[in-house]
């Protein structure tokens, strides 16, 4: 049987992002705190930390991260009818991809984060790899393209974002003086997410450009609508992620009569308390477009 007490010390290492303030909070010695990370290592035959360059779960201690995460949760339904249990905020490990959190992932969960003491630590991926995190136990949630449920898991369709080749007209007058036609597409520079962003390639692929094309690497999605602005190249964005400069004349679709449909599929795993199925019921109230 696992010993909580040394999760507990896992977990707190990798929320404080050291092994001292990890004790500060746990009202224990630095060496104690190690002393818990060394006892659970021999447990399981296998580290469950990074320690260089960088402090990290192994993928055995993100899984027991995950695993410590589902227990909170339901520990929280407990104290539902069990008041006296000490109380602690319920975390969630979500992946969810940028261009939701840059638009309508924060409008939809806060009320309901503030109202439960609901705790996140988010990580962004793409919706093509959320899926991907969860199968390996990484994440208790996540929102991707896939509307495959793995074993153990549920899956709840959310929606369809719709996005457009987007850039300043001055790029438009340039690159595709004659209009969107592949010829335009292989030479003029897009702006890519980053080495998992397929949409760029799926929409080219739609218009009838096939192979190689000109692009910068962005990760980030507030870099990503700057440099569109600055005319460095086109990209592909939800409407409400640029609605502001697209209704300013700043932006404008490459192809208006052209938009690639991408659907959100919420995956999590079951049995892993309320607070969960009710955050999916709060998700699946969300208007995507």
């Amino acid at each position: 049987m696992l010993d909580y007490k040394l999760l507990q010390a896992l977990a707190t290492v990798i929320e404080c992002g050291g092994f001292e303030r990890a004790g500060e909070q746990l009202g224990l010695s630095q060496s104690a705190v190690s002393q818990r990370i060394k006892a659970l290592e021999v447990r399981l035959g296998q580290p469950v930390l990074i320690r260089h360059p960088t402090l990290a779960p192994t993928p055995a201690g993100q899984r027991l991260l995950n695993h410590v995460q589902q227990v909170q949760l339901l520990e929280h339904d407990l104290r539902t009818t069990l008041p006296t249990l000490e109380e602690a905020a319920p975390r969630l490990r979500i992946a969810l991809n940028a261009d939701s959190l840059a638009t309508w992932w924060a409008a939809a969960v806060g009320d309901f984060c503030r109202a439960k003491g609901l705790l996140l630590d988010l990580v962004i991926e793409d919706q093509d790899v959320g899926l991907k995190r969860l199968r390996d136990g990484e994440v208790a949630a996540c929102l991707c393209a896939s509307d495959q449920p793995i074993a153990g898991a549920r899956c709840v369709p959310l929606g369809t974002m719709v996005y457009h080749p987007y850039a300043t007209p001055a790029y438009i007058d340039r690159h595709f003086p004659t209009g969107p036609t592949p010829e335009a597409f292989r030479r003029a520079p897009a702006i890519v997410y980053g080495p998992h962003d397929q949409l760029q390639h799926r929409f080219l692929a739609s218009c009838g450009c096939h192979g190689h094309f000109p692009y910068h690497l962005c990760p980030s999605s507030e870099g990503f609508v700057r440099l569109t602005l600055a005319g460095m190249g086109y990209g592909m964005m939800p409407r409400m992620q640029v609605a502001s400069p697209v209704a300013e004349g700043r932006l404008a679709s490459i192809a208006p009569e052209r938009a690639l449909s991408v659907p959100l599929f919420w995956h999590f795993w079951r049995h892993s308390g309320e607070v969960l199925e009710q955050l999916t019921g709060v998700l699946s109230e969300v208007d995507l477009e």
